[in-house]
């Protein structure tokens, strides 16, 4: 049982990073982005291949956020410059990462249509072995430390960025894109960089899934804007009373390792993995409903707070 926590817990780091990604997109930039589904399979596609070439991990790790960063700026401009629906636009960069993720596949082994690439002959060679070997940890407290330590820094610096002049340029475009536009601000750039950090947090996300599970598969980004969104919706229902931008983000993570302790219990439970995706939806319903039921209760309790003010203040005035 606690094997299972712990590995749930520490794959529940690893996708933080792809939640923190969706939430960019999806929460501050308010742009319903389905790049995601596609960009983490590049991300692993990316990082295997450098594995395959005996590429230092952390180098693959930062040539996939690159790759991540690069198809988050197609889908900026296919909306942006082209005028294409931010839906539709999100469909279309995902649909050709399926084409491009295998033909990046297949550069290692030669072999053209390679959907799946196995990380078993350079296990010495992944993060997670090296990490573990210079801290003298197996591979699953390694992952814990490393995810730690991973998810602290980014939140730190996506804490810095978005307190920055671009970054508060962003956080005001998905609140109100028409006002920034009044006050002279580029909400196309803004755009694109804020889809380009996104998609690079998720490809980045994926690097690291694919050097934890051992390998790269085409399919394996399937139900990945769920499990994101799932991680977010989770995370602030715990923190809804969070007003610091950095709790937010914490909160996120904090969401994700949960999401992925129960996912783990329920297998452990005897449920079919094939299941699972029906089970990620009903964890979402669930998430929103008690949201919007404890959103209910806090705005009750407010109004009956002022009420109650407006009483005290008649008594006084009487």
């Amino acid at each position: 049982m606690v094997d299972i926590l712990i590995s749930g817990a520490s794959q529940g780091l690893i996708w933080a990073i792809l939640a923190l990604g969706v939430y960019i997109s999806y929460r501050i930039l308010d742009f319903a982005d389905l790049t995601c589904e596609g960009c983490i399979t590049l991300g692993a596609s990316v990082a295997a291949l450098l594995i395959w070439q005996e590429v230092h991990p952390v180098l693959a790790v930062l040539v996939a956020f690159v790759a991540g960063c690069i198809a988050g700026i197609i889908t900026g401009v296919l909306h942006t410059k082209l005028k294409i629906p931010p839906i539709l636009a999100g469909i279309l960069t995902m649909i050709s990462l399926y084409s491009i993720n295998i033909h990046i596949m297949s550069l290692a082994t030669g072999t053209q249509g390679t959907a799946n690439l196995s990380l078993l002959k350079f296990s010495s060679n992944v993060l997670y072995t090296k990490v573990g070997a210079l801290m003298g940890m197996d591979k699953m407290s390694a992952a814990i430390l490393l995810g730690v330590v991973i998810c602290v820094a980014v939140i730190g610096l996506l804490y810095l960025f978005f307190g920055t002049e671009i970054g508060s340029s962003i956080r005001a475009t998905g609140n109100n894109e028409k006002m920034c536009r009044a006050q002279g601000i580029d909400t196309d750039l803004t755009k694109i960089i804020g889809l380009a950090l996104s998609n690079g947090l998720i490809a980045m996300s994926g690097s690291l899934l694919c050097q934890y599970q051992g390998y790269s598969d085409v399919n394996m980004g399937v139900g990945a804007i769920v499990i994101g969104l799932a991680s977010i919706i989770i995370g602030e229902a715990i923190f809804s009373k969070a007003k610091n931008f950095m709790l937010k983000l914490t909160g996120i993570v904090v969401g994700s390792v949960i999401y992925r302790v129960v996912v783990a219990l329920v297998i452990f439970s005897g449920m079919p993995s094939t299941d699972l995706k029906i089970m990620t939806a009903v964890v979402v319903i669930a998430a929103l409903c008690l949201t919007g039921f404890f959103n209910k209760i806090g705005k009750r309790s407010s109004l009956d707070k002022r009420d109650q003010h407006v009483k005290d203040a008649k008594k006084e005035e009487g």
